[in-house]
């Protein structure tokens, strides 16, 4: 290398302190001044990681004086470089001594850090076209926000977020039976129309015992990270915004928080939001001629918003008025009369019978025929009624039906807006078993009663019958923190038999009461020394995390976890089939939710209720109640709450009597059972077989969830996921077959997405996930995952490269040059430009006459061929051959722009097609169907519009360059 003052070099080791000027020669050491830094750096002449920074015929460079200069041609005066030009400023002549350029020049684009000696390692260019390839095909997916949740692959649940989550601005009200998991869908869709754009700020409202549930289940099993918005946090974030709604994008409130002051609600009201989620839908109380404060505070945040999704595990049979008010809040204008819409329902009821005989008819009749004739009488059903009229049906028979069945749903009244399943219509539900054991009162139960009775015989009933329900919590009132109930109460003995009789079978123990769960927990521990874990309200996520995992994991675990009543919300142990209830709820829905964290489809044994109670007091007609009027511990009871708000006064009244009273208490149990019988009825009779088939996806629904599992196995996401932890610095250690923990190496080059300063658990496997959820579930929707994507492709990592190719069979020191350009298209998110027309990838590999070779010679099986380099020896490389280079590079901006018009013509034939055929369905639904929005159809006319347009304006990047030279080594 020739050295001279005042040449510009840029330091390989160093290339963040800028553009440097040899400023010493001395003997064989060089000093080199970085301006930019204020930094010097002394190097021998021999071994200096330099690299001479030269500019080329078309380059705009910048000068230190702040003026632009487009290079017409390169001299050399005393080993120093003369650019001469064209100012950009001013369009004059100009010259520049290399002294003079600007410090400040970075090198961003690939073939100017090629140039300038700043070449990454072989595997960082394969992994960053690794990355977009994999970002491309995301963009596409029809899976993108499914795959991510931390949930079972269940057909149904896919099927609604699948529909509803695609529409614009989606108005729906999800009323699947308990059980079925409308709060599992309600996730799939606000993650889904969060990660395509269509939403960005998303308001929860749920009664206030649901918040916590709700903040779990959208944290763990979809990595959504909604703020809980209370009085507090409201006046805090007013200290610095008007609006504190407009500080956080997903929010999570209660229905008593917001209804309840006038003035939260209104600035919920003006904040804007693209989607509104509003559980138990079913609590808010409206008739024609009365609407409660709820009812109207949801209905004004209703009528503010674009997309509204209700969920209500009551269906319309139990009062058709309440069903109607709820699809108000969807849609005023189309439910604006009570009596018109019972009259139109009605009408209904016709499509739904025919739809019935349609799927039960191997052969269709004549009668049959001409009824699906006049209900779809605007298409020609020719075709498959000839098919399904024939006596022994052909192949194609079964599939005919399938399109006739999906016209009719079409056509169905509340069919677009009501997802309904019930537990009859979907398989996979385990039996459940129950096995009460009574057990004798104990003696100091009694006496602490007595007392209690005595000295508050002005307490309410439900204080009264409380404490007859919970016994040990009087004892404890009266004997202070210090006595130790459970070492006399037979439950104890009881539960730790059972445990001994069942080892290693995992055991949950469910007591109303954290103080409750924390005793029995002490009680099994020093008594017998069995692992227990303890769940409460009063611990941290963090530490419910733990808890649950040290259940969950299998060596070296809890035998059983004690919760207390919040161990029925949100959490998922269907690895075991054992539920101890130590004492019972006074509400039905509890009851059903503690069995509910069993019960689960997917469940793979039937499920062993095991009930000790107190007999001949409250424990015992407690349980009467549930189990002779409910039936409610062998059966999802759908009618608990119905009956217990008409029968709840006198159960209370029979709870806190002293003595009961045998025959009244035969009679409610009567009295409730005739009542629980009557609604079972009305429910069976009113199941509309039509709206569950429309609800449950059929085999469509089936095939998603296949494809789904497909996705779970594909190894091309672990992959490039342990390539990029090597790369950027994160440290992986097995935790076990199918977990990795996650720690920060030394060098770990950036702030790396969702790695914690104790590190992070990871796994790819879904039942992993969903027996630990302690561990962070990696799919290609999770936000580490994406980050990772966003480091790789963000950054210049990886976007130059230099390797050998030992080929003896061509000429050695030939060269190869491999280009990866980006198709670069924006738009705003909602209109999901990527799924036509992705950030796509376009690779060439030129030779020295500037022929393109990418069609015949696939990346992977050339990657394999293919040395790394020194970097030294790659700047030689680079350098010897910079000159026959450009006019390659000129040569792949006019193949690459070739390509980019044909991608272009294949993305807007495709939005074409896709959108025509969306609007055209939707125009003629319209027509026998008033529930399609005018709305929804305006919106695809204009996102068609929109998307032509970006799909014009779409250019290309130059991301990435490899120079190949060929070797005979």
């Amino acid at each position: 290398m020739n050295f001279a003052l005042g040449q510009r070099w840029i330091s390989d080791t160093e290339s963040d302190l800028g553009l440097g000027t040899l400023v010493g020669i001395e003997g064989r050491m060089l000093t080199v001044l970085f301006p930019a830094t204020g930094e010097t750096r002394q190097y021998a002449q021999a071994e200096a990681p330099l690299t001479r920074v030269i500019f080329n015929i078309g380059d705009e460079i910048k000068s230190a004086e702040g003026f632009s200069l487009v290079v017409a041609s390169v001299t050399e005066a005393h080993n120093t470089l003369i650019y001469s030009g064209i100012r950009t400023d001013n369009d004059e002549k100009a010259d520049l001594k290399e002294t003079f350029l600007d410090h400040f020049i970075s090198f961003n684009k690939p073939q100017d850090r090629l140039f300038a000696g700043q070449i990454d390692r072989f595997d960082h260019f394969t992994l960053r076209y690794l990355a977009w390839q994999q970002q491309s095909r995301l963009q596409q997916s029809p899976l993108r926000g499914l795959q991510g949740g931390r949930m079972s692959l269940i057909p149904h649940q896919l099927h609604i977020a699948r529909e509803v989550a695609s529409r614009h601005a989606p108005r729906v009200l999800l009323a699947d039976e308990v059980g079925l998991g409308k709060t599992i869908e309600a996730g799939l869709i606000i993650h889904q129309q969060l990660l395509s754009g269509l939403a960005t700020r998303v308001l929860i409202v749920v009664p206030e015992s649901l918040q916590y549930q709700w903040l779990v289940e959208m944290l763990r099993r979809f990595n959504l990270h909604f703020s809980v918005f209370d009085e507090e946090r409201c006046q805090q974030s007013q200290l610095d915004v008007s609006n504190p709604f407009d500080t956080a994008q997903l929010v999570l409130c209660s229905l008593e928080f917001i209804s309840s002051n006038k003035q939260w609600l209104e600035h919920a009201q003006s904040s804007d939001w693209d989607l509104l989620v509003v559980d138990e839908a079913h609590h808010l109380a409206w008739t024609a001629e009365h609407a409660s404060k709820e009812y109207r505070s949801v209905e004004s945040l209703a009528q503010d918003t674009a997309g509204v999704v209700l969920l209500t595990a009551t269906p319309d049979q139990l009062g058709q008025q309440g069903h109607f008010a709820r699809l108000r809040l969807l849609d005023p204008d189309r439910f604006y009369d009570f009596h018109s819409f019972i009259e139109e329902q009605s009408q209904y009821q016709h499509i739904a019978t025919t739809a019935k005989q349609l799927l039960s008819a191997s052969q269709l009749n004549d009668e049959l025929k001409s009824d699906l004739q006049r209900l779809i009488k605007e298409e020609d059903i020719s075709s498959e009624l000839s098919l399904l009229s024939e006596p022994e049906a052909p192949d194609d028979a079964e599939p005919a039906r399938q399109r006739l069945l999906g016209k009719l749903l079409d056509r169905h009244g509340t069919g677009r807006i009501l997802f309904r399943n019930s537990r009859a219509s979907i398989k996979g539900f385990p039996s459940r078993i129950a096995r009460p054991v009574a057990l004798d009162l104990p003696e100091q139960y009694q006496n602490a009663l007595k007392v209690f009775q005595s000295l508050n015989q002005q307490s309410s009933v439900a204080e009264l019958a409380n404490a007859n329900l919970f016994p040990e919590q009087v004892y404890q009132a009266f004997e202070g923190g210090n006595s130790q109930w459970w070492q006399f109460d037979p439950r104890i003995e009881y539960l730790t038999g059972l445990l001994k009789q069942h080892k290693p079978a995992k055991f949950l123990v469910i007591c109303a009461a954290a103080e409750t769960a924390l005793a029995v927990e002490e009680a099994l521990r020093q008594k017998e020394g069995i692992r227990a874990a303890v769940f409460h309200e009063g611990m941290s996520i963090v530490e419910r995390d733990k808890a649950a995992a040290y259940f969950a994991q299998e060596d070296y675990s809890a035998q059983v976890l004690v919760c207390s009543e919040i161990g029925s919300e949100g959490r998922n142990f269907q690895f075991a089939h054992h539920l101890v209830l130590f004492d019972l709820p006074l509400n039905p829905d509890l009851l059903e939710q503690r069995i509910g964290r069993l019960d689960r489809i997917g469940q793979q044994h039937d499920i062993q209720l095991h009930i000790p109670y107190f007999k001949q007091g409250a424990q015992q007609i407690l349980l009467q109640w549930y189990q002779q009027s409910l039936n409610a511990f062998e059966h999802t009871c759908q009618t608990g709450r119905a009956v217990y708000e008409q029968d709840g006064p006198a159960l209370l009244a029979l709870l806190a009597a002293p003595q009961p009273d045998v025959m009244a208490v035969e009679q409610l149990l009567s009295h409730s059972a005739l009542h629980h019988q009557q609604l079972q009825q009305q429910l069976e009779q009113g199941r509309d077989k039509l709206l569950e088939l429309n609800s449950a996806g059929g085999e469509q629904a089936r095939l998603l969830a296949a494809e789904l599992a497909q996705a779970d196995a594909d190894v091309q996401l672990p992959m490039l996921m342990f390539q990029a932890w090597d790369l950027l610095g994160v440290n992986q250690e097995d935790r076990s077959d199918t977990s990795i923990i996650l720690t920060a190496a030394e060098h770990l080059r950036c702030a790396y997405p969702g790695l914690e300063d104790d590190g992070v658990t990871i796994t790819f496997d879904r039942d992993t996930a969903l027996a630990q959820e302690d561990i962070q579930f990696l799919t290609w929707d999770h936000p580490m995952v994406t980050g990772t994507l966003d480091l790789l492709l963000n950054d210049n990592m990886g976007n130059t490269a230099v390797a050998l190719l030992p080929n003896k069979a061509l000429p050695v020191g030939s060269y190869f040059v491999e280009l990866i350009y980006i198709v670069e298209a924006s738009a705003p998110a909602y209109l999901q430009l990527g799924r036509y027309l992705p950030g796509t990838p376009i690779r060439l590999l030129l030779d020295k006459t500037g022929k393109d070779l990418a069609a015949k010679v696939p990346f992977d099986n050339f990657n394999r061929q293919l040395k790394p380099v020194g970097r030294q020896t790659a700047s030689k490389l680079v350098n010897a051959l910079q000159s026959v280079i450009h006019p390659l590079l000129a040569e792949s901006d006019k193949s690459a722009a070739q390509q980019l018009t044909t991608l272009r013509l294949s993305a807007s034939k495709k939005m074409q097609q896709v959108m025509q055929e969306d609007q055209q369905r939707l125009i003629a639904l319209k027509r026998i169907n008033p529930l399609i929005r005018q709305q929804e159809i305006d919106s695809l006319i204009t996102k068609q519009q929109h998307l032509t347009d970006y799909i014009g304006k779409a250019r290309l990047k130059l991301d990435a360059i490899r120079l190949i030279v060929v070797s005979h080594d």
